[in-house]
């Protein structure tokens, strides 16, 4: 019977767990930099859920583009996939548009 309730409390532990960001953003340290470099990972649909949005996150994706998003990619190319979607994220949560490039 103890067997049980233990594993009915681990099932309903982990059934009201939050999802797990699967995609970290590199904010570069929040360095004063010259020139981006790219994003290694793409957000994940959680992060345009503004229900998953943490507001430490959010603030260090706002921060970093509004300083930094009209600066050139350090390879010269243009952004990847994976830039496009951290902009997207960035537009999604309110910030202008004019600050990317």
């Amino acid at each position: 019977m103890k067997k049980l309730i233990v594993l009915a409390a681990l099932a309903a532990a982990a059934c009201s767990a939050e999802p797990a960001v699967t995609a970290q953003f590199d904010d570069e340290q929040q360095s004063d930099i010259s020139c981006m470099k790219h994003q290694e990972q793409t957000p994940g649909e959680e992060y345009f859920d503004e229900g998953n949005w943490d507001t430490v996150v959010s603030l260090s994706i706002l921060r970093y583009y509004t300083s930094n998003g009209t600066k050139p990619y350090c390879d010269g190319k243009a952004a990847t996939d994976a830039d496009q979607g951290w902009r997207k994220l960035y537009v999604q949560m309110g910030a202008d548009q004019t600050n990317i490039r």
